[in-house]
């Protein structure tokens, strides 16, 4: 059975998008697979939930740890007003999750 865990990522959105004065921040919270780096499931911060579909859409399946080709398909695909936002959380999000990977590596040499 694979080991998950639960990591977050977050960005500021753009100050007349819905998710400011809602959320404050674009979120984005991943459940990824610690053996495949596979994103199982996404969920974000948005204010439709079609835009959460279609994230999901975008992310589940793919690696975390191919971090550049999850921003160039949300850049490709994803026109909504929180595309830079998007794109920072997932960045902040695969940031968070190197360092937890690295980490237990480091513990468990």
């Amino acid at each position: 059975m694979a080991r998950t865990i639960y990591v977050t990522g977050e960005a500021k959105s753009p100050s007349n998008n819905p998710i400011t004065s809602q959320y404050g921040l674009f979120f984005v919270g991943l459940v990824v697979d610690t053996e495949t780096h596979a994103i199982l499931r996404a969920d974000c911060t948005a204010a439709l939930a079609l835009t959460v579909e279609f994230v999901r859409g975008l992310l589940e399946g793919r690696s975390l740890l191919e971090e550049d080709a999850l921003v160039e398909t949300i850049i490709d695909r994803y026109h909504g007003s929180s595309q830079r936002a998007m794109t920072a959380a997932v960045r902040s999000a695969a940031a968070k999750y190197r360092d937890l990977i690295d980490g237990s590596a480091r513990t468990t040499a």
